[in-house]
């Protein structure tokens, strides 16, 4: 054997060769499922930082219920989500979530609450963790790990249950799983294992199976954003080239002072909200033409999503022009640069101990900082007080020996300043320095965006997302490319999201055509062709010079595909005796690959088509149909063998390889 290793070599498996000329079948109206009839959609917004749950029935469509205001909410917050939290019992065992996980754990006692797991902000795990498979951890507050797929099943399944209940409520009659389709939101950004690994902790929360997976969409959270955009009316959102940025903070009106509530024709009915979503294409959708394209930027508690589309007229499909880009730049930078702020005061050793021995007043701490963060504004002029857990203030006398005023006296951060009724009084300019480095990242990373040819010419700019909500970051992204594209912002931005995700429930196939994020293709034997092929890929079998570990591709990163487009290519087994035929499917993000043996290509698939017993009088050569179908978020793949119409399918796998 030759000193390079050889997946096919070293398998000792003939494979297959692709039959020339290789042709591409588009068949996008093939075997359509029937669609089921669901008597409403759910969709949830499963967020870093906060999330929640809204529903529309089938029968009026216009109709967007917002689930019913939860218990508990801090001040200055306005709470029609709930706090990403999750609190399980020292046996572990789901025990809350939301502002009950929160309140609950704070009002243990510490010998008590250190054997209680915590968690908050989770989900940046999925975003961060390169190889994620179905075992990885997560780390509780007090230290320990439990299997993530638990907790995030365990968080869908509280979503369930309170959607479920509420439905129940308002029917009269209890409402079966069944008749509920479900739409979970994802960042775009996020890679293939993040988003497959969502839809596993669905299924393991009892939501949809594999057996019935399209019971459970999983939908992009900008692509959502931009369906609802697409039915705003001019008085449901502020065009901010039109006007200075706003800080008003009354929670009905999170943003401006320009609006009455009454335009969203709010029914208080049962404490549900219900929004109207007038079947009509609104006002500034009326504007855009045939091509025209805008950005979507969608930014959240964890990561910040931009996504370019471009609408296909007559019926307003979207099409996405360029691949979805962003990154870790959501509020949660801006907690991140406060906890540095408190390290530089009283000490990086203090504050890591603080956590571990005082985690619900860190957690405290935290809150009272959030309602100040939401009163950060770029003309704001006296300064913002943030209140010290007494437990704070005692613990840190204990660690150190001297008073916090003392630390905040030595510590020459001269825009921190020690208020006599327990407060950390910070001036406007030292709030907004906490923000900097996160907005300058997205203002960057939108100017990056801007350059690409794909996005000239972008009349609109549509901000949403929970952080869209600070006036801050509004003016930064008006001044920045105010100049280029009309910057807009919708009324209720941080629940943009969440409408825009039941009208995809609604109606999926408003989304046309996406870009695929990776390259796809499967592993082949071709015919060796001298100087042509690396002789180390050589390998003779009865006679025949093959070269191994070819990569036959389906479909290359950032090619455009249509949903439900399905891909065929056509391939012969090498040995024309063989009975066994495994098809392996590859995928990587290069564009260009050329061996299934180059790094970053991995492995996401295996048919495995069986043809023994099958009629011995066969043409001498086998046609395996090979086919891959690209749907939402999933990608089904599949083999026929022609002359007996014998198949196998698979659905791509990124967790399990």
């Amino acid at each position: 054997t030759s000193a390079y290793s050889s997946p096919a070599k070293s398998l000792g498996d003939p494979g297959i060769t692709p039959l020339s000329p290789s042709h591409i079948v588009k068949d996008s109206d093939a075997d359509d499922a029937v669609e089921q009839l669901y008597l409403v959609v759910v969709a949830i917004d499963f967020g870093t930082t906060s999330s929640g749950y809204a529903y529309s029935f089938t029968k009026e469509p216009e109709c967007i219920h917002v689930m019913r205001r939860w218990e508990g909410g801090d001040p200055g917050v306005s709470n029609q989500k709930t706090p990403t939290t999750i609190l399980l019992t020292p046996e572990r065992k789901f025990h809350s979530f939301g502002y009950a996980a929160r309140d609950f754990y704070h009002d243990l006692d510490p010998t008590e609450s250190k054997h209680w797991l915590y968690f908050e902000k989770f989900k940046m795990k999925l975003h961060t963790t390169g190889n994620l498979t179905m075992e990885t951890d997560l780390t509780a507050a007090n230290g320990k790990k439990v299997k993530a797929l638990e907790i995030f099943a365990y968080a869908l399944q509280f979503f369930k249950e309170q959607a479920l209940k509420e439905l129940s409520d308002q029917g009269g009659s209890d409402f079966e799983n069944t008749e509920v389709r479900w739409v979970i939101t994802v960042p775009a950004i996020w890679k293939q294992p993040a988003k497959q690994f969502m839809r596993q902790a669905a299924y393991k929360a009892g939501m949809a199976s594999p057996e019935n997976p399209e019971q459970l969409i999983i939908a992009l959270e900008p692509e959502a954003a931009s369906i609802y955009c697409r039915k705003l009316r001019l008085h449901q959102m502020i065009d901010l080239s039109s006007r200075a940025p706003v800080n008003g903070y009354s929670p009905s009106d999170t943003i401006g002072t320009g609006f009455t509530q009454a335009k969203e024709h709010v029914r208080h009915k049962r404490q549900s909200r219900t929004f109207m979503v007038e079947n009509v294409i609104g006002e500034i959708w009326s504007e855009l033409e045939e091509g025209d394209r805008y950005i979507v930027v969608d930014s959240g508690g964890g990561t910040v999503d931009m996504t370019v589309h471009q609408i296909r007229l007559p019926e307003g499909h979207l099409k996405e022009l360029y691949k979805a880009t962003g990154g870790p730049y959501g509020s949660l930078g801006v907690d991140y640069e406060f906890e540095k702020l408190l390290c530089k005061i009283f000490g990086e050793d203090f504050i890591e101990q603080f956590k571990i021995k005082r985690p619900a007043a860190w957690v405290d701490l935290m809150i009272a900082f959030e309602s100040r963060k939401r009163a950060a504004a770029p003309d704001r002029t006296n300064p913002l007080n943030i209140t010290l857990p007494f437990s704070f203030i005692d613990y840190y006398k204990k660690f150190r020996g001297h008073s916090v005023e003392h630390a905040l006296r030595k510590s020459n951060v001269d825009f921190v300043k020690w208020s006599s009724q327990g407060m950390l009084r910070m001036s406007p300019d030292a709030m907004n320095a906490l923000f900097k480095p996160t907005i300058d990242q997205i203002v960057q990373h939108l100017s990056e965006v801007f350059d690409k040819p794909e996005v000239a010419n972008v009349k609109f700019l549509f901000l949403v997302g929970g952080f869209a909500e600070s006036p801050l970051l509004q003016q930064a992204v008006q001044t920045a490319f105010g100049a280029r594209c009309r910057v807009i912002i919708p009324q209720d931005v941080g629940l943009t999201i969440l409408k825009g995700a039941v009208l995809f429930g609604l109606d999926p196939a408003v989304i046309k055509v996406r870009r695929s994020p990776l390259t796809y293709g499967v592993g082949v034997l071709n015919r060796f062709v001298e100087g042509k092929h690396p002789p180390e890929k050589l390998l003779v079998k009865d006679g025949t010079r093959w070269c191994t570990d070819v990569f036959d591709k389906f479909i290359s990163a950032d090619q455009s595909v249509a949903l439900g487009e399905t891909v065929t290519r056509s391939y012969t087994p090498a040995k024309p005796s063989q009975l066994v035929i495994v098809i392996n499917i590859y995928s990587s993000e290069q564009d260009n690959v050329s061996f299934i043996t180059e790094s970053g290509v991995k492995k996401c698939g295996t048919l495995r088509l069986d043809l023994t017993g099958t009629d011995a009088s066969v043409p001498n050569r086998r046609e395996i149909k090979t086919l891959m179908q690209f749907g939402d978020t999933e990608i089904k793949a599949m083999a026929i063998d022609v002359a007996t119409s014998k198949s196998v399918k698979v659905g791509i796998d990124f967790l399990n390889y």
